[in-house]
């Protein structure tokens, strides 16, 4: 029996553009190219994952969210799936997720665990396999399974990350905006938003993709925290997603002096930046409106996933 552990930051994204079409609209066939352009946050909250293998007669996997069974999560055993493709012989996989962010809302849940699970897996089953090998896996696994776009490359950097052009690692082009990790986000969180129903509304796509790629034309004009904050708040509003509960945290964090704030892609949620020194006065601003337990805090994470031990 073999065991591994990784971590990977959640990944709040703050504004994306789907790119999965070619220029004449048919469908990327090659899921590798398939992406997101965009941008966001690491932060140091997110999942860990324990992977646990043993040799077996037939391949069997099991997942576990926060110790209980997860028939759901498809990504995971997407992942796994194809790691055993490159060994000869018969296992039963068993992984732990242990997520400490919502899942649902825009924090990159589902990314995080395919990410981890590669990292961890791909350790026991002594695979040699580079990051970007074992991030493109995680990434086809979650266009696969319609959970996310591009949320995968990003997690392995942290900071602020901004995708210029799509794809898996290695294939898009990521750059950050400088961001050190005393950097806190306070994020308020309403409920999720399912990222499937966004992808296969022909409406919604339209309106994010026309607002998403003005979003990183007037970010990269001028990339500053600020900046980048205000272009996403204002991509959230042109394109239909904010609600008013999302205005009046936005509005809570202005007033508690957050260097800015955006709406979480895609979840009725918003994350606010701010200084280590100003994160309790936008803590207690946001319990205006919202419970203790729907307020997380976190540092920026500019590390990236990693393997634990």
């Amino acid at each position: 029996m073999k065991k591994a552990e990784a971590f990977s930051p959640a990944g709040i994204s703050s504004f994306f553009e789907i790119c999965d079409t070619e220029k004449n609209g048919s469908q990327i066939s090659d899921l590798e190219k398939v992406g997101a352009r965009g941008g966001g946050f690491g932060i140091q909250k997110g999942v860990t994952t324990y992977v646990d293998v043993s040799e077996a007669e037939s391949n069997n996997v099991q997942v576990f969210i926060n110790d209980k069974v997860a028939p759901e999560a498809e990504t995971t055993k997407t992942v796994v799936k194809a790691l055993l493709n490159h060994v000869n012989r018969a296992y039963n996989v068993v992984v732990k997720h242990k997520v400490e962010i919502p899942i649902g809302a825009g924090f990159g849940s589902s990314a995080a665990g395919a990410l981890t699970t590669a990292l961890a897996l791909s350790k026991t089953l002594d695979l040699n396999l580079t990051y970007n090998q074992l991030g493109r896996i995680a990434h086809v696994a979650e266009v696969k399974c319609k959970t996310g776009l591009g949320t995968v490359g990003p997690l392995m950097l942290g900071g602020c990350i901004l995708t210029l052009e799509p794809g898996a690692p290695g294939i898009a082009l990521i750059d950050r905006i400088p961001i050190s990790s005393d950097y806190v986000i306070v994020a308020g969180v309403f409920g999720p938003i399912p990222t499937k129903e966004v992808l296969s509304s022909p409406e919604k796509r339209l309106a994010v993709n026309k607002w998403g790629r003005k979003t990183l034309e007037k970010i990269l004009a001028e990339p500053s925290l600020e900046n980048f904050l205000a272009c996403c708040r204002e991509f959230a509003e042109k394109t239909g997603f904010t609600t008013e509960r999302v205005r009046t945290l936005l509005k809570l964090a202005d007033k508690a002096d957050a260097i800015g704030a955006a709406q979480n892609m895609v979840g009725e949620a918003v994350h606010a930046l701010t200084t280590s020194e100003n994160a309790e006065k936008v803590v207690q601003a946001f319990k205006q409106v919202l419970p203790e337990q729907k307020i997380l805090v976190s540092h920026v994470d500019v590390q990236g996933a990693r393997l634990l031990r």
